[in-house]
Parts: structure tokens; C-alpha cells; sequence
């Protein structure tokens, strides 16, 4: 993937995992990065922002993605 850009921010891995799921499901390429340990240390060094996992897909899918994503988005 290139040019990537970072669709959304979570605090645990499964729920950016369950988001990347909605969106390959709509034919979204999307990435999810977390410096974790896969996993095991989720929690351990957190950002300042308290949100460690990162939501990435390509520039010129942001705007689809965000659409695929809005109706999952708590209100």
C-alpha cells in the first residue's frame, strides 16, 4: 500500500481489527499498525492521546472509508 493515511485511532486492537474487517467487506484495502507486541502487550506505553493502534488505508480510499465506517460510528 502507499500513500497511506490514517483513518482512525482505537484503543485496542480488536476493535481497529473489527473495523479493517467492515471495510475489506467493502472492498477498502486497510491496514492496522500497533507497536503491541501482536497483541500481547496492549496497554504498555500508551501515547499521549491514550489510542496506540492506527487505522491506515490509501488517501484515495478516505472518503469511501469513512462512509463504509460512519454507520458503525457510536452517535
Amino acid at each position: 500500500m502507499s500513500d497511506l493515511v490514517v483513518l482512525g485511532r482505537y484503543r485496542w486492537r480488536h476493535e481497529a481489527e473489527m473495523a479493517r474487517g467492515l471495510l475489506e467487506d467493502a472492498g477498502v484495502a486497510a491496514l492496522v499498525s500497533a507497536d503491541d507486541a501482536g497483541g500481547a502487550l496492549g496497554g504498555i506505553g500508551l501515547p499521549p492521546d491514550g489510542l496506540p493502534v492506527r487505522l491506515l488505508v490509501r488517501a484515495e480510499d478516505l472518503e469511501l472509508a469513512r462512509e463504509v465506517l460512519a454507520p458503525a460510528s457510536p452517535s
